[in-house]
């Protein structure tokens, strides 16, 4: 029974210095949508992004103007043209919504899709940059800035980060 104690009692203290000499990690945070915005990859992974959703809004735009001025047309013709042709009017007026519909849901897809593919890209490429930085300043751990509800600002590394993603990819 003595010996069983002594046992625990040199365990419990060999895992207490072990979990001491754990605690020294360094860890860091930084705003990485703030990375994003003001490094140069990614300012123009952003504005390639902003350019193609502009273009889908514009072809959205002019798609929807068609629409509603065929739905004015036949407003128009309403009490002119008979029930029959009416009646065909507006089921062709109702498959082009629907067209249009389905239009819109494929773009935002794939509009959704090249997003992600853009950051993707983008993360691969500071990957290696970040780690480097990493490594040199022995930083154990890097958090975004947006999941910590409090920090101290010299533990902040947006600055230097994009610092050194712009000197890397200024060539």
């Amino acid at each position: 029974m003595y010996s069983l104690l002594k046992f625990l009692i040199i365990v419990l203290i060999s895992l207490s210095i072990f979990q001491i000499s754990k605690a020294e990690q360094i860890l860091k945070y930084a705003n990485i949508d703030q990375v994003i915005k003001e490094t140069e990859i990614g300012n123009k992974m952003i504005t390639k992004i902003n350019e193609l959703d502009q273009a889908n809004i514009k072809k959205l735009n002019s798609y929807e103007e068609e629409l509603k001025s065929i739905e004015n047309e036949i407003k128009l013709k309403k009490n002119i043209i008979s029930e029959q042709e009416l009646e065909k009017e507006v089921n062709d007026l109702k498959k082009k919504i629907a067209d249009f519909n389905k239009e819109k849901n494929l773009m935002v897809k794939n509009f959704n899709d090249i997003k992600k593919k853009e950051l993707k890209i983008f993360f691969d490429k500071i990957n290696p940059v970040v780690q480097n930085y990493m490594n040199e300043k022995s930083i154990d751990i890097l958090f975004n800035s947006n999941h910590i509800f409090m920090g101290n600002k010299n533990s902040d590394l947006t600055k230097q980060l994009i610092d050194e993603i712009n000197n890397k990819f200024s060539n």
